[in-house]
């Protein structure tokens, strides 16, 4: 009888612990996906910040800029962060999903750059400048072109610009197309170029020295944002998160990391 009462209790204890367990659910990591580089060495940063506070952040790193929103939107990951809102809202419209910014990141701004000028008022008439060969950066080489006065574009020339719409040239530059990643070695053959942040890090150049003309801190193209599935865009936690990207400890990151090329947003 008392060898009974024993195995009934032993069988009872681990029930209980059982139940316990069962009544403790261990909170979930947090998916933030970023593409290889900045991106990503920034979201290791804020997963980082975030252990300290309590949340557990996993980060998933992407080579390519399609599967990151891909990911985001069949619920693979909670959050991204690599995009800045024109390349977000197309995919949207293409893929017909919803996916929300929720908050600012970082800064990449696309800049015009010289080995020979110091100014864009010194460029001569006459001036070649290389841009990127690609529509996407093409067009946004030249709305950069167009804002530091430089050229005119037609007025319904919208984001998807070409060198045909350019409406005015003042000083008849003229623009050679140069695939992306190749820009910074042209700039000893023409007198400027115009070329993304990442090409600039990846080829060693000081935006400080050889940057004539800079994107606005404003700019669509340039500020980077954190993006969630819109039916989470309230979700508390990924609020708090979103608060630890834009803390001054990360804040400090990025300034002593990059040096001036990649800026905070927030």
């Amino acid at each position: 009888m008392f060898n009974t009462k024993i195995t009934k209790l032993l069988c009872i204890v681990p029930l209980i612990f059982g139940l316990a367990a069962c009544g403790k659910e261990e909170a979930k990591a947090i998916k933030v996906g970023a593409t290889v580089g900045p991106h990503a060495e920034v979201v290791e940063a804020v997963a980082a910040e975030a252990k300290k506070q309590g949340l557990d952040v996993e980060v998933v790193i992407f080579s390519d800029y399609i599967t990151p929103n891909a990911a985001l939107a069949d619920g693979s990951l909670d959050l991204n962060s690599y995009q800045h809102q024109p390349f977000l809202d197309n995919f949207n419209s293409n893929s017909d999903q919803k996916l929300v910014s929720v908050g600012r990141s970082i800064l990449m701004r696309m800049g015009i750059y010289s080995s020979k000028y110091k100014s864009i008022a010194e460029l001569p008439e006459k001036s070649r400048i290389s841009i990127p060969n690609d529509p996407t950066n093409g067009s946004r080489a030249l709305i950069l072109l167009a804002d530091a006065n430089l050229i005119s574009l037609k007025a319904d020339a919208g984001v998807k610009t070409t060198i045909y719409d350019i409406a005015e040239n003042p000083k008849q530059f003229e623009f050679v197309e140069v695939e992306a990643a190749q820009l910074p070695r042209t700039l000893d053959d023409v007198d400027a170029s115009v070329i993304t942040m990442n090409y600039v890090m990846s080829a060693g150049l000081n935006p400080a020295e050889q940057g004539i003309y800079l994107e606005s801190k404003d700019a669509d193209f340039a500020v980077m944002k954190i993006a969630a599935r819109e039916q989470d865009k309230d979700n508390e936690t990924y609020k708090k998160l979103v608060e630890i990207f834009q803390s001054q400890a990360i804040r400090d990151f990025i300034d002593t990391k990059y040096k001036g090329t990649i800026e905070a947003a927030f």
